[in-house]
């Protein structure tokens, strides 16, 4: 890879890091697993950097090589990997912001995610992303009304899950 692109590729990286953290928190359970599917997707988006066309925007390319990498990994490690519990995520409200009751359906939300299946996942935490169902079929590979279909029976399922 000539030095341009590797120069253009780790200031894509350092200016999107943000994208592959949030889906390492939702695939990965520790600290340790957290770093180690940071770093396997970056080797990923490195390996297929080169191939990157610009048809589509880098963020929604990344989201998808970094999607399929957690996914993959997920996959084929589903025995030894356990996804997060809630207790592992940092709310970080300022002590006016804190609102208990808001904090509570925030844990709920995120129990009832983690039923979902992998793929479900991902598209739950792109919705939640403000990302649109363009952007949405785009990553993920799949047509705008199957993403729009998909959603609305995901919100019915976690409606269930959370009302019990």
């Amino acid at each position: 890879m000539s030095k341009k692109l590797e120069k253009q590729f780790v200031e894509l990286l350092d200016k999107h890091q943000n994208i592959v953290h949030k889906i390492c928190r939702i695939y990965a359970y520790d600290d340790a697993s957290h770093k180690d599917l940071f770093q396997e997707i970056s080797i990923q988006l490195w390996k297929a950097y080169p191939k990157f066309r610009g048809e589509a925007k880098f963020s929604t390319w990344m989201y998808r090589v970094a999607l399929n990498t957690a996914i993959s990994l997920y996959r084929k490690k589903k025995r030894s990997i356990a996804t997060s519990s809630i207790t592992n995520f940092e709310f970080k409200l300022s002590e006016d912001e804190y609102n208990n009751e808001v904090e509570e359906h925030l844990k709920l939300m995120y129990q009832a995610i983690k039923e979902l299946n992998d793929i479900d996942k991902a598209l739950v935490f792109l919705y939640l992303e403000d990302k649109n169902y363009k952007e949405i079929s785009d990553t993920l590979g799949i047509t705008e009304v199957n993403a729009r279909v998909k959603m609305n029976r995901i919100k019915k399922k976690l409606k269930e899950l959370i009302s019990g």
